[in-house]
């Protein structure tokens, strides 16, 4: 059967599956539940969601991946603020992951936000995930959180040749990922699939790379 692959904007009656896609897909991979899925569910609403950029894409007419994206801000050393992108969640189900779906859904938001006059975007993760799509660490494009750190996580994409010209920059994350944990949890509970909450072995990876900082 020839595989037919369609990405397309994210519909209200998409919202449940997302959700589910999200929670399979982050279940115990960064520490015992997640909350990935509940961020998906109350993002949709803040002021910073930009739904030209909330994604799915689909396998044989089934969906199966998500990506969202909100604004976030840098701002120089003269005061100067700059608007740019962030995106998470990102989701492809787990029997889905590393085939390619997650890059095509990747690739097309890119085209999309610079087609909306965006030039860069800044990401939380895993390098090795991302670096193949263009990601650089935000030690080279001079970007740091507001205490002046460079965190190992934290890297950088531009949309255009250097839209951040090697000045120094401050990245500042949209409010739109401060959740309440407790409501989080409850959502989580709330499902009708049980899933059981584990200790990882990828969950300590994911603490030590969360918590270092480039020199």
């Amino acid at each position: 059967m020839s595989e037919t692959i369609k990405i397309r904007n994210e519909k209200p009656e998409d919202y449940r599956r997302v959700e589910e896609i999200t929670r399979k897909a982050f279940y115990n991979l960064y520490v015992p539940g997640c909350t990935e899925h509940y961020v998906a569910h109350v993002v949709r609403r803040h002021p910073d969601f930009l739904p030209e950029l909330d994604l799915v894409i689909e396998r044989n007419g089934q969906v199966i991946g998500n990506i969202m994206y909100t604004k976030a801000r840098l701002i120089d050393e003269a005061g100067k603020e700059k608007e740019i992108l962030t995106f998470g969640p990102v989701s492809i189900l787990p029997e889905y992951q590393r085939q390619g779906y997650g890059k095509a859904l990747m690739e097309e938001s890119f085209q999309r936000a610079a087609a909306l006059g965006y030039d860069t975007i800044v990401i939380f993760g895993a390098p090795s995930n991302y670096v193949s799509r263009g990601f650089q660490s935000c030690k080279k494009q001079n970007v740091c959180l507001e205490d002046g750190s460079y965190p190992a996580a934290m890297m950088v994409k531009q949309l255009r040749p250097e839209a951040l010209d090697g000045r120094r920059w401050v990245y500042y994350q949209s409010p739109a990922f401060e959740i309440d944990e407790q409501a989080a949890q409850r959502f989580d509970s709330e499902w009708e699939e049980k899933l059981e909450k584990k200790y990882l072995p990828c969950q300590e990876e994911f603490y030590i790379l969360s918590h270092a900082v480039l020199p």
